[in-house]
């Protein structure tokens, strides 16, 4: 295991094919490192090259998944509705990992929201409640 730029451990290492915005839609090959917070695509294959990363805060959910003989399908939609394809291996389930931390980000950041919701509540009551006590 490894850290990259946002020292995040890496969760999973390897290459995916991102279908291109261009016209004729080629398959391009990306070096994809998958960490808790994000995926980052790296073009050519090495991590030398700029790279770029979708940050889980931007991505609403992995969807579309299809499978054919030898490849699965998925799309990866942003907050902003953007979608970006991709294409696996159909043993690799690149897929699976990517939903998996997704979800896991999801839920961490969920408890976090929830918690802060908490203390401001507490705090507001306190307030209150000082507030009740003055003469």
């Amino acid at each position: 295991r490894t850290a990259i730029a946002n020292a995040s451990l890496v969760i999973r290492e390897g290459e995916l094919e991102k279908r291109s915005d261009s016209l004729f839609q080629f398959w391009k090959k990306k070096l994809v490192v998958l960490t808790k917070d994000s995926l980052s695509l790296f073009p050519d294959g090495h991590k030398r090259a700029r790279g770029k990363e979708l940050g889980f805060h931007s991505i609403l959910k992995v969807d579309c998944v299809e499978r054919t003989g030898k490849y699965i399908y998925f799309t990866i939609v942003t907050t902003d509705r953007k979608e970006i394809d991709f294409r696996c291996p159909d043993q690799s389930c690149w897929n699976a990992s990517i939903t998996m931390a997704l979800i896991d980000f999801q839920n961490k950041r969920a408890i976090q929201d929830f918690k802060s919701r908490q203390e401001l509540e507490q705090a507001a009551g306190s307030q209150e409640r000082r507030l009740a006590r003055a003469p």
